[in-house]
Formats: structure tokens, C-alpha cells, sequence
């Protein structure tokens, strides 16, 4: 028995080890796996999980039943009245604003009417009368005004959305 106690105590040390080594070995495995899995599947490679989408929470396309889009209108209540930057007279305009998008960008509209307002007196109050008194001077003020619209809904929101900007009133005196 000693010479076969001797034989097997040597082994059963050695077996141990073996099997502490690949218990180790594969807890990391499947540690390493398991986290790989959660990662793939938040980022939106496997599973129901959708990439975060920068455009998720933006508003969308209104369509019509014929595939065009959907012009939706909103009228800035108070009109704005503003000097001209090279003569002594004023301008008197109102606005209305369209847009393809869904009814976000108007509830943008009425929630930064204040920024709004006062970037498109400034806009106003750049302008030349000699200019804006030509039909297509009153086009340039409409392309600025959208853009100016638009820059502060995109500084506010992330989102302009507005796409034509049009006068309801226009007076220069």
C-alpha cells in the first residue's frame, strides 16, 4: 500500500490543480462572454435592441395620402415693428411660418417665441429700405427670417423644421 499511496497522493495533488486551472479558465470565459453579449446587445448589434438613433426623439416627415409632403401653417400672433438700418422710417411686418414637419416644430415655435422675436428684430433692423422695398428684396427677407427661425430652434431644440417663412402684414413708413 505504500508504494500505491505513495503513486496515487502525488496525482490527486496534480488532478486538483488541473481542475482549479480550468474552473478559472472558464468562469473567465463565460464572464467574458456575458459581458460582450450585454455590450453587443445595448449597442443594437444582437438581440431587440435598436442603436441609439440621434434622430429618434426628432419630428418627422408629415405625408400626404398622394406621397407629397404635408405644408402645415401657423401665424406669429403679434407683429413685429422694427427701424430701418439706413433711414429714419420703421417697417411693420407679420409673419407666418410652414413647415413639412409634424407638430413639434410649431409647439417649438410657440415655446421659443421669445428668442424668436428678438432674432428676427435684429434680422429686421439689418435690413436696408432701398432693398426691402423690391419684390425681390422682400424675397432675401423671407429666406433670412426662415434662417433666422430656423438657427434658433436648431440652437434650442437641436431642430429648425421651418421651411418657408411668409408675410401676413408688411408696411414700411
Amino acid at each position: 500500500m505504500s508504494k500505491d499511496a505513495a503513486d496515487t497522493a502525488p496525482r490527486k495533488k496534480g488532478g486538483m490543480k488541473k481542475i482549479i486551472v480550468i474552473a478559472l479558465g472558464a468562469i473567465a470565459l463565460v464572464g467574458g462572454g456575458a459581458g460582450g453579449a450585454i455590450y453587443a446587445s445595448q449597442a443594437g448589434l444582437i438581440g431587440g435592441a435598436k442603436a441609439e438613433d440621434s434622430y429618434a426623439d426628432k419630428p418627422k416627415l408629415v405625408m400626404r395620402a398622394d406621397g407629397g409632403p404635408e405644408a402645415t401653417y401657423f401665424e406669429i400672433e403679434k407683429n413685429f415693428t422694427s427701424n430701418l438700418a439706413d433711414a429714419d422710417g420703421f417697417m411693420q411686418l407679420s409673419l407666418g411660418v410652414a413647415t413639412y414637419y409634424d407638430s413639434r416644430v410649431l409647439d417649438n415655435i410657440k415655446r421659443h417665441e421669445v428668442p424668436i422675436r428678438s432674432a428676427v428684430l435684429m434680422t429686421l433692423a439689418d435690413q436696408s429700405v432701398d432693398v426691402i422695398a423690391t419684390p425681390a428684396g422682400k424675397k432675401q427677407l423671407q429666406k433670412a427670417l426662415k434662417d433666422t427661425v430656423n438657427r434658433v430652434l436648431q440652437e434650442k431644440e437641436g431642430f429648425g423644421g421651418v421651411d418657408d417663412v411668409y408675410f401676413t402684414s408688411f408696411v414700411i413708413q
